[in-house]
């Protein structure tokens, strides 16, 4: 029995040998295989680039007009995106209704926007998806005077006889707060009733401050900084809407929004009674070619910046396919079931969003190329077989050439002829599996020159001598 030491060494003596010869038939695989690889090879690549092309790194996004809480909120999506490698390139645009349409544009690089839901589209708008609504828009109307009581307040007559001939401001053409506001004062019946003015959003908020006009719409979020600036203002007032149901009845994608009294500020115990604001959601809109990975992308980052807890909105109610302007992309509902892939919470984004694509396309690649690697080893081991059998049938017509037609004086010529055929099997590789179908094939060769380089042989015999033995056996 050997030392420890002994057996060590043995043991990896016979690992090394193993590797080696591992190596060996590897190499000599690839050597016989080569064809077939760059075949799947080829699958592979084309089912990866056309099939399951990778995200770009590079995404173009309408916000609004410059300053405005879109834009805001574009900055914090740009940061999420940087975090994970991409590059968001924030667009602005004079307003909801240029945003979609440019999205309707299948020529504009714009790849996602934020559009207010309810704004009318003046064009087609095929190949624009909904990945949900991402908050909330309260409609706000600031105004100056006497505050109106609840009773007095959206009641159609005395609001038409107070702001008749007084200026309102319903936001720039083209603007979200333009496009509810409107629809709003229609719907009541009185948007003939005022001088309406076409201020954009700061340049309202200092107009009304400065008594310049007596009433403004905002569509903004509480936390803008128009409507904080108003909010502020103790000269001003806040319209509530008593009917807001009936609104909503009216135009299904608004909301009620309630406003506890005093929520705004309780030392100024400002609303002084309990209030109803109609507000519409937010949208995220995308060109339906958005690649699915960036979908996710937006989604998760609509989750952790806008779903959290706000003045109107509770943990996790956004995204959500609250008023859907569009069709919902697959992706979000896939992501409104199934939330995001378990592999981002464990790989970083570009890692998980390579082993999702991977897991994508081997599933097809395995379909097609499982038959053609298990078809491998047969493969291979029937070429290596043909290789053998073709010269064992050379050897053969060689053999048949010298019983039928010996000829001393070409006993050099067979030797050669010999010799080829033995460097010809000395240059085939061969698995250990084919060992001993090579060496019988090498001893077959080797008999025949024996047979050829002794005195007599099977090739050169004397009939007349076999004669006269065969008649003396006979005696």
């Amino acid at each position: 029995m050997g030392s420890f030491k002994e057996d060590l060494q043995e043991t990896y003596l016979g690992i090394s040998e193993s590797a080696q010869q591992g190596w060996s038939d590897f190499i000599q695989f690839l050597h016989e295989t080569w064809p077939i690889l760059i075949l799947l090879l080829t699958i592979l690549m084309g089912i990866w680039w056309y099939a399951d092309p990778p995200p770009p790194r590079h995404v173009l996004m309408a916000t609004g007009s410059a300053g405005g809480s879109y834009q805001d909120l574009g900055k914090k999506y740009v940061e999420f995106f940087k975090a994970k490698g991409i590059t968001l390139e924030l667009v602005a645009t004079m307003g909801v209704q240029e945003n979609i349409d440019r999205l309707a544009d299948r020529d504009d690089p714009i790849q996602a926007a934020f559009v207010q839901a309810g704004v009318d589209h003046t064009k087609e708008v095929a190949g624009i998806q909904s990945l949900g609504a991402i908050a909330y828009d309260p409609i706000w109307f600031f105004y100056r005077g006497p505050e109106l009581n609840s009773a007095e307040s959206d009641s159609i007559g005395v609001v038409f006889k107070y702001f008749a001939n007084k200026k309102i401001s319903v936001g720039i053409e083209g603007s979200g707060t333009h496009a509810q506001s409107t629809k709003i004062l229609k719907a009541a019946g009185y948007e003939k009733g005022v001088q309406i003015l076409n201020l954009a959003g700061h340049e309202a908020v200092k107009a009304l401050q400065a008594g310049e006009i007596d009433g403004t719409f905002i569509v903004d979020s509480y936390e803008s900084p128009n409507v904080q600036s108003l909010l502020n203002d103790k000269s001003l007032h806040l319209l509530t809407f008593r009917r807001a149901a009936a609104y909503a009845k009216l135009m299904p994608y608004l909301n009620i929004l309630h406003i506890p009294q005093g929520a705004f500020d309780l030392p100024r115990n400002f609303p002084s009674t309990d209030m109803r604001i109609l507000a519409t959601t937010t949208n995220l809109l995308i060109d339906d070619r958005m690649h699915p990975a960036i979908q996710f992308l937006f989604l998760e980052a609509a989750r952790e910046i806008n779903g959290k807890e706000s003045f109107f909105s509770e943990h996790g109610e956004f995204p959500s396919f609250k008023d859907s302007m569009l069709p919902e992309s697959p992706v979000a509902i896939h992501y409104q079931k199934n939330n995001y892939p378990l592999l981002v919470a464990y790989f970083p984004f570009w890692i998980a969003e390579l082993i999702n694509r991977l897991m994508v396309i081997l599933l097809p690649f395995c379909i097609l190329g499982y038959p053609l690697l298990q078809a491998l080893p047969g493969y291979r081991a029937k070429r290596m077989q043909n290789k053998i059998n073709r010269l064992y049938s050379s050897l053969k017509a060689l053999e048949q050439e010298l019983l039928s037609g010996f000829n001393d004086e070409q006993r050099d010529e067979y030797l050669k002829r010999l010799n080829l055929l033995e460097y010809q099997a000395l240059n085939i590789n061969i698995s250990q599996r084919m060992s001993g179908d090579y060496y019988a094939l090498r001893a077959s060769i080797d008999y025949v020159r024996n047979c050829l380089n002794r005195g007599i042989h099977p090739y050169q015999f004397n009939e007349e001598k076999v004669e006269g033995k065969s008649s003396e056996l006979l005696l």
